[in-house]
């Protein structure tokens, strides 16, 4: 029988889930994560489907494997897994990967309180603080992130004409702020965000192709993620976001690339400055804080160096079988 066993930990970033994969991982070849995510994408990409798709996850379902560091001054790799696909870089997905890590004893940093990882976008420097065997908060000094284009416009059906920018903070994203056809996102539901979304990103990267390509690693390209924003819930919040990832998936964390990508997109509009903090709501409403820690460039580029902080819940533990001969549904499935 071809049946591959993975055991998993199951835990929430804010809300949104993350399954680390403890066990049952395969082994990759490469010299960096991004090799060895091109190698999961050529030959494994079915255990994503699996793990991430139903019957054995649902349609918001991310993930994440650990290996060794290629650099021994570091301590762990990683590759994320979600239904959107293998990204370069995940924020919530590292801040609930680093709380399962310490909390269930999968990664011995180090230097305590500090962890340095390798992720396929670049290597992500971390700081940590837990009090007996919790962990409070996370906070990640994620990649550059820039703006990459602005006022660009796009037709929607059921909107109209929008305007929206594209800011790189890990993956690439559409960012809607309001206008007069979009007067926030706190005057829609999250169903009729996913609408816009779906129709958004196919006509975004069809009527502007290979236009953002990352400078470093051309295998991170095109608009993956739509972020709308609005007003906030809490009255100490400085904006609030819906993001669009995968076919469906409204992130119910404040989505960690995402603020990325916001901050940077702030600070070219000179609306955020350098080491002032951003606190950014989710679509539920849960928070993470932002701050511009460096200005620097990518290719030539102004770019920032951001922080993003904030906390997750392990809950759950389960080992999970896919049996591909079996099972007609071993690779998982999506129904809308």
């Amino acid at each position: 029988m071809m049946t591959s066993t993975f055991v998993c930990i199951d835990a929430h970033t804010c809300g949104n889930p993350i399954r680390v994969i403890k066990e049952g991982g395969p082994e990759l070849i490469g010299n960096s994560m991004s090799e060895k995510r091109q190698h999961f994408l050529r030959e494994y990409d079915w255990i994503r489907k699996g793990l991430m798709f139903e019957p054995r996850g649902h349609d918001l379902m991310s993930g994440a494997i650990l290996y060794p560091p290629h650099n021994p001054e570091n301590d762990f790799a990683i590759l994320f897994i979600e239904t959107s696909g293998c990204l370069p870089m995940c924020g919530h997905g590292t801040i609930g990967t680093i709380t399962i890590a310490i909390e269930e004893g999968l990664v011995t940093p180090q230097v305590p309180g500090k962890i340095k990882m390798e992720a396929p976008a670049g290597l992500v420097d971390i700081e940590y603080q837990q009090t007996g065997k919790k962990v409070d908060w996370v906070k990640l000094i994620n990649v550059k992130s820039y703006l990459a284009a602005e006022s660009l416009t796009v037709g929607i059906d059921s909107l109209g004409e929008i305007a929206f920018d594209v800011s790189y903070g890990g993956n690439y994203y559409a960012i809607v702020d309001p206008q007069e056809n979009f007067p926030g996102v706190h005057n829609f539901t999250a169903s009729q965000i996913v609408h816009f979304s779906k129709e958004a990103r196919k006509k975004i990267n069809a009527k502007y192709p290979n236009s953002f390509i990352h400078p470093e690693n051309e295998t991170i390209k095109d608009v993956s993620h739509i972020l709308w924003t609005g007003d906030p819930i809490h009255k100490d919040s400085h904006g609030r976001n819906a993001v669009f990832y995968g076919d469906k998936a409204i992130d119910r964390s404040p989505c960690g690339t995402g603020t990325s990508a916001r901050l940077a997109q702030l600070y070219a509009k000179e609306k955020l400055q350098q080491g002032e903090d951003y606190i950014h709501e989710s679509f539920i409403g849960s928070r993470f804080v932002g701050c511009i820690e460096e200005v620097t460039e990518l290719d030539g580029k102004t770019a920032i160096v951001p922080s993003i902080k904030g906390w997750a819940k392990v809950f759950g533990n389960n080992t999970i079988t896919i049996d591909t001969e079996d099972d007609p549904y071993a690779y998982g499935f999506q129904v809308i």
